[in-house]
């Protein structure tokens, strides 16, 4: 372990009280039970929400803020962790964590009231108050997440922290499990708003317990506070986590000036802090803490692992609810074999590390169990029984679990005493970048993945569906082609109402073209029919020679024409022969045996014979006429019901077709993100190798021993 001398302005480190060694075992369970009731404040308050935002967005009308529920919470929980870890070590973890504690509850009941009338105006409209008091509940959030963990290694001696460590991590575990249908039960029984309103009995019995028993447990450090350096750390972190948020939207892009400008500003913030660190006395970060092996490779790997655990988590509920087709809510609650076997591995992990003295090969087992489970969700498809996945998420689970408290008893065991609350709240502040860097990345990968094996997979079905399935298979290829279809599953639902639709408003507007064209002999309904692409060509063929009017007028045409060239030919032979045809109708035959043959020598006589069989033919042909337009319209519109009918079954194959490709393209991605998580879990794994392996000192050896230490009773702690 590297040593480092205390910093300037501080009273003797070696001096202070050893709260592990004087505090009695009932006091510090007392103290523990407050601890874990305020680290679930937190833990459940990231889960909880979620099940019940879409009623809120609902009723607060905030649509367009709807992500910014949860990127307020993490900005200003995030940039914070740091900074409460190292005030902490100055004026005691007592009162950092009742601030934090007091500041979460008035956020907490702020967020249920927010939208109120006698709210008013404040902070603009109702979603955006919600907005503004999720941060003020982040910022109290990260004194709850970053003092926690200190606390332990202030009332527990190093052989004593591992068991109890393991308790911390299933607290997480727990609330990802109650959360979601504690959300679900307060947001349809009751009201969203009791979703925030539940923090506040868990709080106040929290406060009651550390108020009574805690003492303030301070470090003895009275050193300089270093204000450049935190406002360097929000100015690092705030705008380096918009720059992700931002660069993972569509409506942005990585690409995007006003995103590269936050990077740079980041970037710049980062250069300035890493100067400021380096020259201050009491830093909020003191560089030298990377100097210890233990620390810098320890905050390295939970950079990697908070990267894989999110996305995790993320990308499996996105899996499970498009491709195994589970509800939003319940995708939320089967991750429950997930953290059932965190909470194990955990558990298991921190008595292991207590029993046997040493936590780097529980710490190397579990990271490669981690791999492991990364590798059998790798193997996800559309077809893997929902049992299996629970076997596979149950092997992540128990590879995650170790790494969530042994890495911090790890760092704990290897830093002074008054670097304990910055050192464990700065792993914690790694943690937590890692996992908002690894959403981002993971987010393009889903998104541009998802859009290349979309565009493959539909593309034979395009080629064969019906028009009104093709338009919204293109427009759904656009849309993922912009991010969208990452987001949400494609409602086959409403693809096939829509579809259905078109199909049977584009029959009803072909059955009324063929009216007009058939029964009232319409010019440009036949135009219409004839240039249509989506008529059968069949259709076509018949369609090609006119209506059925317009054939039966041009056949009366050309008998027109034989008898007017017989009767002017003067022939009384020729008029006869044509008068014997059968085909001709029988009042016509009649008509034209009984012409008088000198009536056909006299050409007066021949035109008004002639102008009286036209008048007939006229006459007869548009009644055939009609009745075969008649005719033909039954045809033509039982013809088009068959069609229509075969049209819908083919939607019907199509969408099957389709939501089929949809669950083989999110398979595909999903499991090609676990592929890239193996790769995560690795580099974690071999950050983790080059840490020393530390030996857990005993009860009255090293950091918990009683060299050097007071050993006053309960009447001389702070309060």
């Amino acid at each position: 372990m590297t040593q480092t001398a205390p910093p300037p302005n501080s009273t003797n480190p070696e001096d202070r009280i050893n709260y592990a060694e004087v505090l009695p075992h009932r006091t510090k369970i007392v103290i523990l039970f407050g601890t874990l009731l305020s680290l679930f404040l937190a833990a459940l308050d990231q889960t909880i929400v979620s099940t019940s935002l879409p009623r809120i967005i609902a009723d607060l009308n905030g649509l367009n803020l709807y992500s910014w529920v949860t990127t307020a919470y993490l900005l200003a929980s995030t940039a914070m962790v740091p900074i409460y870890g190292k005030l902490s070590d100055i004026y005691g973890r007592k009162p950092v964590l009742l601030f934090g504690i007091t500041v979460f509850l008035i956020g907490s009941a702020l967020c249920g009231l927010s939208g109120e009338a006698f709210l008013g105006n404040l902070f603009g409209s109702p979603m955006l108050q919600l907005v503004v008091f999720r941060g003020l509940q982040g910022f109290g959030a990260a004194a709850l997440t970053s003092v926690a963990f200190s606390i332990i290694a202030d009332i527990f001696v190093p052989a004593e922290r591992g068991r109890y460590q393991g308790l911390f991590g299933a607290v997480f575990g727990l609330s990802s499990v109650i959360g979601p249908l504690l959300g679900g039960f307060l947001t349809d029984q009751i009201s969203w708003r009791w979703v925030f309103y539940v923090n506040l009995p868990i709080g106040l019995i929290a406060i009651a317990f550390i108020l009574s028993k805690m003492p303030r447990l301070a470090s003895g450090l009275k050193p300089k506070i270093d204000y450049l350096g935190a406002i360097l750390v929000v100015t690092f972190s705030t705008p380096l986590l918009l720059a992700l948020t931002f660069g993972a939207e569509p409506a942005y892009g990585w690409t995007d000036p006003r995103v590269l400008w936050l990077f740079a500003g980041a970037a710049l913030s980062l250069v300035l802090f890493l100067y400021v660190e380096s020259r201050h006395e009491s830093p909020i970060l003191p560089l030298s803490l990377f100097k210890n092996p233990t620390f810098a490779w320890g905050v390295l790997a939970r950079f990697f692992i908070g990267a894989a655990f999110l996305g995790a988590i993320l990308f499996l509920s996105l899996y499970l609810v498009n491709v195994q087709g589970v509800s939003a809510t319940k995708a939320g609650t089967a991750t429950i074999p997930l953290t059932m076997g965190l909470i194990f591995g955990s558990i298991l992990s921190g008595q292991l590390a207590s029993r046997l003295g040493v936590y780097k090969p529980m710490i190397l087992v579990g990271l490669v169990l981690m791999m492991g489970g990364f590798y059998l969700l790798s193997t996800l498809n559309a077809d893997t029984a929902y049992g299996t996945v629970i076997v596979y998420m149950v092997v992540l689970g128990v590879g995650i679990g170790p790494a969530l408290p042994l890495f911090n008893l790890a760092i704990q065991n290897a830093v002074q005493r008054w670097e304990i609350g910055v050192a464990t709240s700065s792993g914690q502040f790694f943690q937590q970048m890692g996992s908002t860097i690894g959403t981002a990345v993971f987010g393009a990968v889903l998104t541009s993945g998802l859009s290349s094996e979309l565009n493959t997979q539909l593309a034979p079905i395009k080629a064969d569906a019906p028009p009104a399935i093709r338009a919204q298979l293109d427009a759904m290829s656009k849309t993922s082609s912009g991010g969208g279809a990452g987001r949400s599953s494609f409602d086959a639902g409403d693809a096939k109402a829509k579809a259905d639709a078109a199909i049977r408003q584009g029959f009803d507007d072909t059955r009324a073209l063929f009216t007009r064209a058939f029964r009232d002999n319409d010019p440009a309904a036949l135009k219409q029919l004839q240039q249509s692409e989506s008529l059968p060509d069949s259709f076509k063929t018949q369609l090609a020679a006119g209506t059925p009017a317009q054939q039966v007028q041009s056949a009366f045409n050309g008998i027109y024409q034989s008898i007017a060239a017989a009767v002017n030919s003067g022939s009384a032979a020729a008029v006869q022969q044509i008068a014997a045809d059968p085909k001709l109708p029988a009042p016509l035959r009649t008509q034209l045996s009984t012409i008088p043959p000198q009536a056909l020598a006299n050409a007066a006589a021949r035109t008004q014979i002639l102008s009286g069989i036209k008048k007939g033919l006229d006459a007869a042909a548009a009644q055939a006429g009609t009745q075969a337009g008649d005719q033909a319209l039954t045809g033509a519109l039982k013809g088009l019901d068959t069609a229509e009918q075969q049209a819908l079954a083919q939607t019907n194959t199509t969408l099957d077709k389709v939501g089929r490709a949809i669950k083989v393209s999110f398979a595909n991605t999903i499991s090609h993100i676990y592929l890239i998580s193996i790769f995560v879990a690795l580099l974690a794994l071999l950050s983790t190798l080059p840490m020393p392996n530390l030996r857990l000192p005993k009860k009255g050896e090293g950091q918990g021993g009683p060299s050097g230490e007071q050993r006053g009773g309960l009447a001389s702690m702070e309060g």
